[in-house]
């Protein structure tokens, strides 16, 4: 046979001949659907086997896997990655940041100040010749602290953008698949991945490549990122080979060889025309006549060297990674059931279009809108800075119109001055001062720093939460993991170590407590359990012994592992019944899915065919007709007799903890006359295998086990921290009824004397759906509060509670709900969920997709810390704020008093530039980077509706501002009479600075530095200092600050309106500075409850509010909220928008519904291909969505 003559142990291509297929060979290969591919290969190149052949690789031993022979594989058909979009220079972020609105304003003004400084005054105008020399220091420093904002936040940009970049990287490389190569299996980071691998496509997958079935069992795939369609597409090596890169595997098991990969998969070319689209229009715009200088010039290599339009990277090394030719593209969108009717027609379209119509064809990306509403932490944000933005546009406003009215009232009404031609420039140029004033109250007003702040902290924490087993997938998901009011767990592997052991098993009639003496067991049955285990289990599952002594290292589905150590615990080798029975002979598989909750493996024998099943225990025994005895004979199995070994077996072993799992087989017969028992059946040869129910019935019972799978030692302590924390924590599980109360118990979840529901699937849905058969809120409300443990659940279950615990109103402050998942059909859930965890050692690829954190550890532990980190970022959060707002408040009243009463600020633009866009931004480094503290768990969470800006912060924020008002208003006032000095008071513009203004400006500083310390603190307590050595960012920065400050005060001169102050001044200041920490001590120890609630609502939002955002956020495009953007024009909401942009640059490549041009790999883009390739009348509903509505459960049960 073909196959033989091929097989070795990995094969490479010899030196001296080529290859016998080509890149766009293999392409045209892909462009086919269904029997139309399999007719196409086989009358082409002889057929898969043949096509190995070409490719010099083996279907069983794969390539050989050196390092000469990857090399040229991906020189010759390219390398499996997609070159990414290049990150914005320098040069481009400062131009972002310059858009800033206010900034424009600020600069405009200064020139204008500094235009006017250089007009010639009139002789009469009088005043000190200083004056007039100094007048344009002011606008060079205004421009100049504008400059260094600028350069300060494209900098910032710049190197979040490079950190989320690595970042992705990371996830990126954690995605591995397996092959097989010199004739082992290997799993390798899907970029490693070659044009002729073998490759091992499994249950769950995201396909990394294009490639041709080999082999195949049961293999459905989910074809809606290409298609649209949600229906599974039915794979076979003779009815429909074709397998797409970013298509997910819903069900079965196989074998394919990779025909393409990289820019020359579907996903590469669509994704190069998505890109070429999108850009090109550009380059029309600005180089039109070079581009078509370049078009004719590729048209001149004759299609030699393709490229991937759209990327502006340099070109890759091979020729089959170089960019791929707009015209050349062909790229395969089939269509459901029609695919392979439909496909050369709309390849036609697509390839004969002009780009013009290319663009309008390829709709632009858009949010996903399963993504759910604003987290709760942005959510609040935006309200608190729609708040401050107006409240700081009045005050600026109105600071100007004071200033200008008051000016005018003085100058030509009370000493009757007219407006002369001579003195125009003089009063332009006092009311550009004014507007300059009113501008500083703006910049000041708004929170400069906080959305640095932000960014900061969901920066810090993700870097943080790597080192806890927490890989980040969603930014917004680590403070909204803060405020997690209950948790829906998984049970294997996440409260159980997922190290499953067969501890009890009933056969032949006796019940063993431990492993079996297998001499004991009669002859056929030996056979049975032996073959039925071996032959009816995943081949990539698989036991190894640990190369230093250890455990046996479990490979593959762990319970497949429990029931293949239990052979080896009892002396047989299941790798002799492999090598005997490989993969390739099995005649019919029914793979594990979630309506099954079993697998059955059909196998040819002498007579005919044996059937293999396991799965659950009591569904599989309501199956069984006859059961095997003490010397392996088959006898009937009665209704009463099941009944008995559920309840003195099954229900045992449950109440123990233990997964019970059943095996059976059952022997068909092609020839009447060979059937010897009453449990074998007679078939015909045209017998139809693909009717499973037919199939899987009468059958005989060989074993019931009982799997171990302990609680992680941890579990119950981390458990115990989230209800202490105010967190309910619920067990969903595929699992029976007893064997997850047991497991509840053993965690903590169920505790004694308390009454808490524990439910299965079936109990669940009966109790929340009405007579019409719809899930009702209302019925859902009465259960969730009470519910704890959800057994024998469907993915279709754990999305429904899931979905009703977040809509429900029965609870105060709406709940925030995080769930954890692994299989496939688990999706809908996690992408519903407010959190969602996904397993890294367990879950799919298509559980990874939809989650928002990967759990590296599979550990609930995990998930505690999460909890910690997302606390500690909304504490970060608040810190700041506090922090802020206090600098706030007292600059821009000081800036509204002083204008309203000496015409001018005693604080000077230039000093609150510094003040807000410098000392802030160094605070919110400084209180972003905290490290979080047990004492987070001792509070229960914030909730969706409460205020952002507690009533202790309100209570620190008013006090600490009336502190440092009096203060500051003292020595405005009474300053050059306490010491005395000259009064600052009524100067003229550009007059020299004073120490009376530099006093008032250093003590100003000195009182927000020390008030800095008070901030690390939001909940009243009185020990401020503590944990300040686990943080040196903050000791830096704090005492840098000090320093800076002590340089400008007494070398800033003119710039920066300061005058050089005595020690004795300086002590002053710094005891005003360090009578805040006093001050603060005070303020803790007046009662919060003093305050009415009213005043505590900023940033807060109501139940009815809450429902408008999650209604907004559904009509959002391209992540510009609708209700943002009404006030863009104030400076802290542009600065907003721009920090969000970053984050959302990072989104890009790590959440695919964002944009496709920046995903620098093909592996998570499938969601927004969904977008970008299905047709209008395509529902917009998930496909996991409706599959998921078929039922199937949310464990794993074999």
């Amino acid at each position: 046979m073909a196959e033989d003559q091929v097989d070795g142990p990995g094969m490479s291509r010899p030196r001296d001949s080529s290859y016998g297929v080509d890149v766009m060979e293999l392409r045209k290969i892909m462009e086919h659907h269904k029997k139309e591919g399999y007719d196409y290969v086989q009358e082409k190149y002889g057929g898969v086997l043949e096509l190995c052949r070409h490719l010099y690789t083996s279907p069983n031993e794969g390539i050989s896997g050196s390092p000469v022979d990857l090399e040229d594989r991906r020189k010759t058909f390219g390398s499996n990655v997609i070159p990414p979009k290049p990150p914005k220079t320098f040069l481009q972020l400062v131009w972002e940041a310059i858009q800033d609105v206010t900034l424009i304003v600020l600069i405009v003004a200064a020139l204008i100040s500094l235009g006017l400084s250089f007009y010639p005054r009139s002789e009469t105008e009088g005043g000190d010749s200083s004056e007039s020399e100094a007048g344009w220091i002011e606008g060079v420093a205004i421009l100049g602290a504008v400059s260094v904002v600028v350069l300060v936040t494209a900098f910032n940009d710049y190197q979040k953008e490079k950190q989320f970049r690595g970042l992705q990287s990371k996830i990126e490389h954690e995605h591995q698949f397996s092959v097989i190569r010199g004739g082992q299996d290997k799993n390798i980071p899907v970029g490693e991945m070659v044009v002729g691998d073998i490759a091992q496509v499994k249950y769950g997958d995201l396909l990394p490549a294009d490639g041709l079935i080999i082999q195949s069992n049961d293999l459905k795939v989910d074809e809606s990122s290409l298609t649209g369609e949600s229906d599974h597409v039915k794979k076979g090596e003779k009815t429909d080979p074709m397998m797409f890169s970013g298509t997910h595997v819903m069900e079965g098991s196989g074998k394919m060889l990779v025909t393409a990969v990289g820019v020359n998969s579907q996903t590469g070319i669509i994704f190069a025309l998505l890109g070429a689209s999108s850009e090109e229009g550009e380059k029309d715009k600005k180089k039109d006549k070079k581009d078509k200088n370049r078009l004719k010039g590729e048209e001149g290599n004759g299609g030699t060297r393709t490229n991937t339009a759209g990327q502006n990277t340099p070109l890759l090394s091979s020729d089959a990674d170089t960019k791929v030719d707009i015209d050349s593209i062909h790229p395969v969108i089939p269509t459901g059931n029609n695919a392979h009717n439909n496909s050369s027609n709309a390849n036609n379209k697509v390839a004969n279009k002009g780009e013009g119509e290319q663009e309008e064809n390829v709709p632009k990306p858009k949010v996903e809108s399963a993504r759910k509403e604003k987290s709760v932490l942005q959510g609040k944000l935006t309200k608190l800075a729609i708040q401050i933005g107006y409240g700081g546009t009045a005050v600026a406003v109105l600071v100007v119109l004071i200033l200008i009215v008051k000016f005018c009232v003085i100058e030509f009404g009370i000493n009757g001055k007219s407006w002369e031609a001579d003195k125009t420039a003089e009063y332009i140029e006092t009311f550009v001062f004014y507007f300059i004033i009113g501008v500083t109250v703006l910049v000041v007003a708004v929170p400069e720093g906080l959305p640095l702040a932000v960014t900061l902290a969901l920066a810090y924490s993700v870097r943080k939460m790597m080192d806890d087993n927490n890989l980040v997938r969603h930014l917004d998901a680590c403070e909204t993991m803060g405020n997690a009011t209950a948790i829906c767990s998984d049970k294997t592997g996440t409260l159980t170590t997922n190290r499953m052991t067969v501890v009890q098993s009933y056969m032949g009639g006796a019940h063993y407590k431990s492993t079996p003496n297998f001499s004991a067991l009669a002859p056929s049955l030996q056979e049975l359990v032996v073959r039925s285990i071996a032959i009816n289990s995943g081949y990539t599952s698989r036991v190894s012994p640990d190369k230093d002594g250890g455990l046996p290292q479990q490979l593959g589905n762990k319970t497949e592992c429990a029931l293949l150590g239990f052979v080896l615990d009892m002396g047989q080798k299941y790798q002799t019944v492999r090598d005997e029975v490989p993969e390739e002979a099995l005649y019919k598989v029914y793979t594990f899915n979630s309506v099954r909750k079993s697998m059955s493996t059909v196998i040819s024998m002498k007579f005919g065919y044996r059937l293999f099943t396991k799965g659950a225990s009591e569904i599989i025994l309501k199956k069984c007709n006859y059961i095997l005895d003490c010397k392996g004979k088959p006898q009937p199995f009665k209704v009463e007799d099941q009944e008995n070994i559920v309840k003195n077996v099954i229900e045992p072993m449950a109440e123990d903890g233990l997964r019970t799992i059943c095996l059976a087989y059952k022997d068909y017969h092609t020839d009447p006359s060979t059937k010897t028992e009453d449990n074998e059946e007679v078939i015909k040869d045209n017998h139809d295998w693909e009717d499973e129910d037919s199939v899987v019935r009468n059958l005989t019972c060989i074993l019931v086990t009982g799997i171990e799978d302990p609680v992680r030692d941890e579990v119950p302590a981390s458990i115990k921290q989230c209800q202490s924390a105010g967190i309910t924590v619920r067990m969903v599980t595929g699992d029976n009824v007893n064997t997850a109360r047991s497991i509840a118990a053993k965690c903590g979840i169920l505790t004694p004397n308390k009454s808490f529901l524990v439910l299965d699937g079936k109990e669940f849905n009966k109790r929340i759906r009405d007579e019409n058969g719809e899930v009702s809120q209302e019925l859902l409300d009465k259960i969730w509060p009470d519910l704890r443990v959800l057994a024998r659940s469907s993915p279709q279950d754990k999305y429904t509670l899931v979905k009703g615990i977040i809509d429900s109103k029965c609870s105060t402050s709406r709940e925030v709900v995080a769930v954890t998942g692994d299989g496939t059909n688990d999706g809908p859930a996690l992408k519903k969920a407010d959190v969602g965890f996904a397993m890294g050692i367990s879950g799919t690829d298509v559980a990874k997709e939809a989650s928002d954190i990967i759990l590296t550890d599979d550990n609930f532990t995990s998930i505690v810390k999460a909890v910690m980190w997302g606390r500690n970022v909304y504490d970060s959060i608040a810190k700041f704020l506090q922090f802020q707002l206090t600098v706030n408040c007292v600059a821009v009243m000081v800036a509204f008093f002083g204008a309203c009463i000496i015409n001018d600020s005693p604080l000077k633009a230039i000093q609150m530039l510094w003040v807000n866009l410098i000392m802030d931004t160094l605070a919110s480094l400084a209180l972003a980077t905290e490290l979080p503290s047990m004492e987070l768990l001792k509070r229960k969470p914030y909730g969706r509706t409460k205020a952002l800006i507690s009533r202790t912060m309100t209570k620190n924020i008013m006090g600490h501002s009336l502190y440092q008002l009096i203060v500051v208003f003292v020595l405005l006032f009474e300053g050059n009479n306490l010491f005395e000095i000259d009064d600052g008071k009524y100067q003229k513009i550009h007059a020299p600075p004073t120490q009376h203004f530099t006093i008032i400006f250093n003590s100003f500083v000195m009182m927000t530095l020390f008030n800095e310390v008070n901030a690390r603190k939001i909940h009243g307590q009185r020990n401020i200092l503590e944990g300040l050595k686990r943080n040196p960012v903050f000791l830096g920065i704090w005492i840098g600050t000090f320093v800076a400050q002590i340089i400008l005060v007494q070398f800033g001169g003119t710039v920066f309106s300061t005058k050089a102050l005595t020690l004795d001044q300086w002590f002053w200041c710094v005891f005003l500075g360090v009578s805040t920490l006093l001050w603060g001590q005070i303020i803790t120890t007046i009662p919060t409850s003093v305050l009415p609630k009213r005043i505590c609502s900023w940033g807060g939002k109501k139940q009815q509010e809450v429902e408008e955002d999650q209604e907004e956020e559904a009509e959002e495009v391209d992540g510009v909220p609708g209700r943002r953007g009404q006030i863009l024009w104030i400076r802290g909401l542009a600065r907003l928008q721009t920090q969000i942009r970053v984050i959302n640059a990072f989104r890009m490549g790590i959440d695919a519904r964002y944009d496709s041009s920046s995903i620098s790999s093909m592996h998570s883009y499938h969601s927004l291909q969904n977008q970008k390739l299905r047709k209008p009348a395509t529902t917009a509903s998930s496909p996991l969505v409706k599959s998921a509505e078929e039922g199937g459960a949310s464990e794993t049960v074999f």
